[in-house]
């Protein structure tokens, strides 16, 4: 007798399988959107910045970022498949107005701040590419994301190919300059080994973690798989999560493994160096140690990663501005007045590589403001029903908020 597969319809024979496998692939996709907030711009600073600097010492922040990552993203994957609604919805919903309000104010700086560093850094690369000024470059990468966005109108499935390719680019970028290049095995295990190197270490390393756990990608991964129950239509919503959870592991080990190769990359080629800890000076250096090349890959990955994560920050804001305020401006209106802060700043002259590990220090404060709401949500059976969060689940997701909550706490100290 041949085995069936569970739907939400019934059990179907082992003979459509196969289709049953298409429809769970008709379901990825959204963690790949999610993932590129994951090696934007800001991700490059800090990155570069601490391996120029400090060697391999951070990279065990850089390892514990993802996989704390990795889990919220599912939790918010989770949120939107179980409830068909996405974070920012539930928060207008479940609480009180004065809290909605104040989440979608700083919800909305998280956005600002995440565009200004994003195109920033595809500034700096159109820069190392083509020689422009960085205001003209700036511009260009804001007339290339309004292509982008034509491209998300024209179809979701189109979207998300177009920025998994440039995942892949970043990622594989990074992958072929760590080849050209011997890496010290003792350094990389010792780099393993939590610990710090005074202030301005802990300093980077929440910028760091403000770099890679991304709030505004936690509220779009939400919308996102909300948008896409219904084309797993015939799956049930165990084979959805499960579609979710491939989904993301997936998609931020990609991701994570292209912000361990820039770090090591940098430890590997930069650090003690002379180099200048700023993306210019990684070029530059990246040019002596391993050939032109290997410089202009580094210039195209960043291009790349600007370009996408610019479009990715402009959707959030906009799942940010419907869910919490039941609002919605067209996205190229949007986009129109996001590019104003950035351009503003690049034609101040404000050093680059700086603005962007400040805008990254910045977003490490409005992370709670997600993590918690999101750690409360799917905690509640009356939200999740059957699908809430395991003991265990939430244990682990409560006490990577509370080390995050701490590391901002601390960061106030050290700054003032």
């Amino acid at each position: 007798m041949t085995a069936g597969v569970e739907t939400s319809t019934g059990t179907v024979p082992g003979s459509i399988r196969p289709r049953v496998g298409r429809r769970v692939l008709s379901v990825v996709g959204p963690a790949f959107v999610a993932a590129v907030a994951y090696v934007d711009p800001g991700n490059f600073a800090t990155n570069v910045e601490g391996g120029t600097r400090f060697g391999f010492l951070l990279l065990w922040v850089v390892l514990a970022a993802n996989v704390v990552a990795m889990l919220l993203q599912y939790l918010s994957a989770k949120l939107g498949t179980a409830t068909s609604r996405n974070l920012p919805e539930l928060c207008r919903d479940l609480y009180p107005r004065p809290i909605v309000w104040g989440l979608w104010l700083q919800a909305e700086m998280v956005v600002i701040m995440t565009d200004l560093a994003e195109l920033i850094g595809g500034a700096v690369a159109v820069n190392l590419i083509f020689g422009l000024p960085a205001l003209q470059g700036g511009v260009l990468i804001a007339a290339a994301s309004f292509a982008l966005l034509a491209v998300r109108t024209a179809g979701q499935r189109r979207f998300e190919a177009v920025i998994t390719a440039m995942l892949a680019v970043v990622t594989g970028a990074f992958f072929y300059q760590i080849l050209q290049t011997d890496v010290p095995a003792a350094d990389l295990a010792a780099g393993l080994v939590p610990r710090f190197d005074g202030s301005a270490s802990l300093l980077l390393a929440a910028g760091i973690v403000g770099a890679t756990v991304m709030p505004h990608a936690i509220y779009l991964h939400s919308g996102l798989t909300q948008e896409r129950i219904a084309a797993g239509h015939g799956l049930s919503r165990r084979a959805l999560l499960r579609a979710q959870r491939l989904d993301v592991v997936l998609a931020m080990g990609a991701a994570g493994l292209a912000n361990v190769a820039m770090l090591v990359a940098a430890a590997t080629m930069l650090y003690g160096s002379g180099a200048e800890p700023t993306l210019q000076g990684a070029h530059a250096q990246f040019a002596t140690s391993a050939g032109p090349f290997v410089a202009m890959l580094f210039a195209v990955a960043l291009l790349a990663s600007g370009l996408a994560s610019s479009s990715v920050g402009i959707y959030a804001g906009q799942v940010v501005m419907q869910g919490f305020l039941r609002r919605r401006i067209p996205l190229y209106v949007r986009r129109s007045f996001a590019v104003v802060p950035a351009l503003a700043v690049l034609s101040l002259g404000v050093e680059p590589s700086r603005a962007l590990v400040i805008s990254q220090v910045t977003l490490s404060f409005g992370i709670p403001f997600a993590l918690i709401p999101l750690l409360l949500l799917t905690r509640r059976p009356d939200v999740m029903g059957k699908w809430v969060n395991r003991s265990l689940t939430t244990a682990l997701a409560g006490t990577a908020t509370l080390v995050i909550v701490a590391l901002n706490a601390l960061l106030i100290v050290l700054a003032f």
